[in-house]
């Protein structure tokens, strides 16, 4: 087990899901893969293959695009091995961004799998709530 990896032994899995995701956000894609991906690891994602590491070049990619992506995460679920982060996400501060919604399987402390779903915030919207 590497430093990095005791180093986050001790985190919850919810708190473990929340950190992925700002790494990623963050442009530290390997960093959050070697700290949290599981060697099985799989995803859902329907626009990339389903192996890891398909989908950390698609993040490293977009991370190069988008250097000052920001995540705020908005309500962080977790229950028995699973974690459900709800995030709004902007590739840059002048965007409206979207919410997504993480959903996490973990397995021995790591994610094991993972699935995505997002919504673009809309420009005009007749729900006065909005969307967070």
């Amino acid at each position: 087990m590497s430093a990095e990896q005791q180093s986050t032994s001790s985190l919850s899995l919810k708190e473990k899901a929340v950190s992925f995701l700002q790494l990623v956000a963050s442009g530290q894609v390997r960093e959050a893969y070697q700290c949290y991906i599981s060697p099985g690891f799989t995803h859902h994602n329907p626009y990339f293959k389903g192996d890891a590491d398909t989908l950390m070049l698609a993040m490293e990619e977009n991370a190069e695009k988008n250097p000052d992506k920001i995540l705020e995460v908005r309500l962080a679920i977790q229950e028995n091995e699973t974690v459900v982060v709800h995030s709004h996400v902007k590739q840059n501060p002048e965007d409206r961004g979207g919410a997504v919604v993480h959903i996490f399987r973990f397995q021995g402390g790591q994610v094991a799998e993972l699935w995505d779903v997002g919504q673009p915030v809309p420009e005009d919207s007749p729900n006065e709530n909005g969307m967070f």
